[in-house]
C-alpha cells in the first residue's frame, strides 16, 4: 500500500507581500483538500520571507510576516540572512515568539554557544500512516556580520552534516531547508548521502520541475512569492526505501485572487504607516532628489555617512533615493519610503591608486545607469555618484580628497554602502581588505541622525 505526501514550499519572498493573499489563499485551499483525503501535507518556507522594505514588515519589526506564516498554515522555516542580519539581536531573538511553526536552523548559537531556545537544529513529523520526516535547515554563512549582531555562526555544511547523520538514524524520509543557493544544494545531494530532498532559496534560482543531483531532488520557486513550489511525494508503506519525489511550480500570478485581495494588501501598508507615523523633524523647505543630476538628498546622505563613519571621504549613488521628502512634517514612514533598502554603512580602506579606479568606474563607465535589484537594493536603477570631502573630474585631471590631490600610495578610509563590498560593481572595493560594517543601522537610521542635527 502506498503513502502519499504533498510538500509545498516558498522561498525569498522578500515581504512581496502584493503576491501573499493568492500564494495564502492557495495553500489553505489546497491542504485543507489533501487532508479531506486523509493525505498529509508539509509547508516550508527557505528563509528571506521578512524583508523590511515593506512598511508593513518595518513597522511590526518582522512579527507581522510571522502573523501571516501562522494563518497559512506552514509547518516550518529555516531564516534567511534577512531575518538574520536586518534585525538586531533583540528583534530577531523575539521575532517568533508568536510562531505557530517550527523553525528549523542548524547553525545559529548564541555567543556562549548555546542555540537559541526557538531554533531548532532538526525536527522529526510522523504522518498519519507512522512515516518519519526528519527536517534539517541552515543559512547562508556571513558569519562576520552575524558576529556584530551578537551571534554565533558555524560553518553551515559541516553542521549540516552532523545533523543528517543523526537524521539517518532516526527518520525514514530527509529534507533539508537551505537558504545556501543552488551551487551548495548541488553539493550537498552530491555529498550527503540520504537525504532526499532540498529545498532552496538564497540565489533565487527557478527550478520548475526541480532538479536531481545525487540521489537527491532539488526543489526551489524562485523570489518575491512569484511560484509556490509543490513536491509530490510517494512510498510503499512496508517499504519507505522505494520513495518517489515529483516536483512543479505553481505560478502565483495565474493562482486564484481572494476576494479582498487588494483590502489586504492596503490594510498591511496602512498597519505599516500607522506605526512609522512618528515625528522626526519639521522642514523649512522641502529636500529633492535625482538619479541623474547633482541634488540634495544623496548629497546630504554622503554627509551624514562621512560623519558617522569618521571617513577622509563618502561616495554614494543617487538611486538609493525614492522619494523627496516634503515641506513640513517628517515621519519615519517618510524617511523609510525615501530610503526602504536593508542596506549598512561600511567604511572600506583603500590606496589612493585603488581609489582612483573606483573613482574612474563611477564617473567614466555606464555603471551610473545600470539597473538592478538584490545586495539590499530595492530600487531601479544606480544613479549618478555622489561624495562627500571628495572630488572627480576626469575631463580637466582633477581628484581630490579633503581638499588635497589623490596620493596614490596613501590609504584612505571610505564610507560607502555594504552593497558595494557584496557586489562586482567596483572590485577594488569588493576585495578589499580592511571593511567595517555598522549594524544594525541601515542607511535610513543614519539619514534620520543627519536631519536631527540640522533640523532639530
Amino acid at each position: 500500500m502506498k503513502e502519499k505526501v504533498h510538500i509545498y514550499h516558498t522561498n525569498d519572498i522578500h515581504s512581496h507581500l502584493e503576491n501573499w493573499p493568492r500564494i495564502n489563499h492557495f495553500l489553505v485551499e489546497r491542504k485543507e483538500a489533501h487532508e479531506a483525503d486523509g493525505e498529509d501535507v508539509f509547508i516550508f518556507d527557505c528563509g528571506d520571507f521578512v524583508d523590511r522594505w515593506h512598511p508593513f514588515t518595518e513597522g511590526t519589526k518582522g512579527k507581522g510576516n510571522v502573523t501571516l506564516i501562522n494563518e497559512a498554515g506552514y509547518t516550518a522555516v529555516t531564516i534567511g540572512n534577512n531575518e538574520g542580519m536586518t534585525l538586531d539581536h533583540r528583534s530577531l531573538n523575539e521575532l517568533y515568539s508568536d510562531a505557530q511553526f517550527d523553525i528549523v536552523l542548524a547553525n545559529l548559537f548564541l555567543p556562549e554557544g548555546k542555540r537559541p531556545a526557538w531554533a531548532l537544529p532538526r525536527q522529526i513529523y510522523m504522518t498519519s500512516r507512522g512515516t518519519k520526516i526528519g527536517v534539517t535547515g541552515v543559512t547562508a554563512y556571513y558569519h562576520r556580520l552575524y558576529k556584530l549582531l551578537d551571534w554565533e555562526l558555524t560553518e553551515p555544511l559541516h553542521e549540516l552534516s552532523k545533523q543528517i547523520e543523526l537524521l539517518r538514524k532516526e527518520a525514514d524520509v530527509i529534507i533539508v531547508l537551505s537558504h545556501l543557493g543552488l551551487q551548495a544544494d548541488r553539493w550537498i545531494a552530491e555529498n550527503e548521502p540520504g537525504v532526499d530532498l532540498i529545498l532552496g532559496g538564497h540565489t533565487h534560482h527557478v527550478l520548475p520541475n526541480g532538479e536531481p543531483a545525487g540521489a537527491a531532488l532539488l526543489g526551489a520557486a524562485g523570489r518575491y512569492g512569484e511560484y509556490v513550489g509543490y513536491v509530490a511525494a510517494e512510498w510503499e508503506i512496508e517499504d519507505v526505501s522505494a520513495k518517489t519525489f515529483n516536483a512543479t511550480l505553481f505560478e502565483t500570478a495565474y493562482l486564484a485572487a481572494p476576494p479582498d485581495e487588494t483590502e489586504q494588501m492596503h490594510e498591511w501598508r496602512e498597519i505599516g504607516k500607522k506605526l512609522l507615523s512618528t515625528e522626526v523633524v519639521s522642514l523649512p523647505n522641502p529636500l529633492t532628489y535625482s538619479w541623474d543630476k547633482n541634488s540634495e538628498l544623496p548629497a546630504m546622505l554622503a554627509e551624514a555617512l562621512y560623519h558617522w563613519c569618521g571617513a577622509d571621504g563618502a561616495l554614494v549613488n543617487s538611486g538609493l533615493f525614492l522619494a523627496p521628502l516634503d515641506e513640513g512634517q517628517v515621519t519615519k514612514y517618510d524617511i523609510h519610503q525615501m530610503l526602504p533598502h536593508p542596506i549598512n554603512p561600511c567604511l572600506v580602506e583603500l590606496d589612493g591608486g585603488a581609489l582612483r579606479e573606483v573613482l574612474y568606474q563611477a564617473e567614466e563607465t555606464q555603471l551610473p545607469q545600470l539597473t538592478f535589484k538584490g545586495l539590499g537594493f530595492r530600487g531601479v536603477m544606480m544613479g549618478k555618484f555622489v561624495y562627500h570631502h571628495i572630488e572627480a573630474d576626469f575631463q580637466n585631471n582633477i581628484l581630490q580628497i579633503g581638499g588635497k590631490p589623490l596620493n596614490l600610495e596613501e590609504t584612505y578610509k571610505i564610507a560607502t554602502i555594504d552593497t558595494f563590498t557584496f557586489g562586482k560593481f567596483f572590485p577594488q572595493i569588493q576585495h578589499a581588505q580592511m571593511k567595517t560594517y555598522y549594524l544594525p543601522e541601515f542607511l535610513r537610521d543614519v539619514m534620520e541622525w543627519h536631519l536631527i542635527q540640522l533640523y532639530k
